[in-house]
């Protein structure tokens, strides 16, 4: 019996759509990222009960955080992105978070770097309010522990393949991080969109629009590179085919980012004879059905899709591009930067 809602839909679905395919469905991903951070600064004695916790996020993030206030009595203050809807601002309402939107902009960078700054103000008039620091702070590594330990335990023999938006980092790093400390054959493929800048791809812009939350137009330090062996650029409209795919295939009502790995998957199959190809799913698809799914009659199938195999990030080119990062980082592997004093690493 859970004792709360955010505990209930933390862990995801281990759904197997093939003998060697499987994919990791959550409701709200990040919601396992924000309960385990928020848990520890409680543990820690950092926070308490009653104590404002604040964040910058475009929507799930967001959410995810007021459900982790929520479970430990703390309040919740968001600096909101345009892309909050009001499905969503109406969530956070009711569960008692305030919600702070910052004025529309087409620049995304410029859009990222207002939240942050208007963090940074809200510290300075607020010293009591705790910066939960999504972008950089590995303890949000935490959560991911223990969805690793389900893995291991779910797929306990064969060498696994995880293949997940990159986003902050944290859920693709800390499933590679603690899956490799327990001994585990693991290599890591992250789906980026075109324009972030994460893995050097700022220069080619998707002409339809970027995926939320996979890339980022500002450096996060939550993301390490050298923990990845291959990076797959995807646009909207291969993200869109993947997601229909997935959904007509499996039943699985899932979102963009899901789609843009499901997609990488069936590649990353063919590949890797042997290995058990393992996707993330982070959320449902109900936000993406006017943009990705109304239109599913007119969205080429998978089999009529296939990447351009680039030698790096320079070459990049749409609609869709795929590159083996470890090569450029073959000696960072074996350095774990697991958050001191977290589950998982000895401090």
């Amino acid at each position: 019996m859970h004792e709360h809602y955010a505990d209930a839909i933390a862990d995801p679905d281990h759904i197997r759509l093939a003998p060697d395919l499987v994919c990791l469905r959550f409701e709200v991903m990040k919601v396992r990222s924000a309960l385990g951070a928020v848990g520890h600064l409680v543990a820690a004695g950092t926070v308490r009960p009653g104590d404002t916790l604040v964040d910058s996020s475009s929507g799930i993030y967001a959410l995810a955080l007021a459900l982790a206030c929520h479970r430990y009595g703390m309040r919740c203050h968001i600096v909101g992105s345009t892309t909050v809807d009001e499905t969503l601002r109406v969530q956070l309402e009711i569960l008692g978070a305030t919600l702070e939107r910052m004025p529309p902009s087409k620049d995304l960078m410029l859009d990222q770097n207002r939240r942050v700054e208007r963090v940074g103000q809200l510290l300075l008039e607020n010293p009591g309010f705790h910066w939960m620091r999504q972008y950089h702070d590995a303890i949000h590594y935490a959560g991911y522990r223990e969805v690793a330990e389900q893995l291991d335990r779910e797929l306990p023999v064969e060498p696994l393949t995880i293949v997940g938006g990159v986003g902050t980092g944290a859920s693709t790093g800390a499933l590679a991080e603690y899956l490799r400390a327990m001994g585990r054959d693991v290599r890591l493929v992250g789906i980026q969109p075109f324009g972030s800048v994460t893995f050097g791809a700022e220069h080619t812009a998707d002409p339809d629009m970027i995926i939320a939350g996979i890339g980022s137009s500002i450096e996060f330090r939550n993301v390490r590179r050298e923990l990845y062996d291959r990076i797959h650029w995807v646009s909207f409209r291969c993200a869109q085919a993947g997601a229909v795919a997935l959904l007509r295939d499996s039943g699985i009502f899932a979102g963009l980012s899901a789609g843009g790995a499901y997609l990488a998957s069936q590649w990353e199959r063919g590949r890797a004879p042997g290995r058990t190809v393992v996707f993330l799913a982070p959320d449902t698809g109900h936000r993406y059905v006017s943009a990705a799914f109304a239109a599913h009659s007119d969205i080429p199938g998978l089999a009529e899709l296939s990447p351009h195999e680039v030698s790096g990030s320079d070459d990049v080119l749409l609609p869709w591009s795929v590159t083996d990062w470890a090569t450029d980082m073959p000696t960072q592997r074996a350095v774990s930067r697991l958050p001191v004093g977290l589950p998982g690493r000895s401090s």
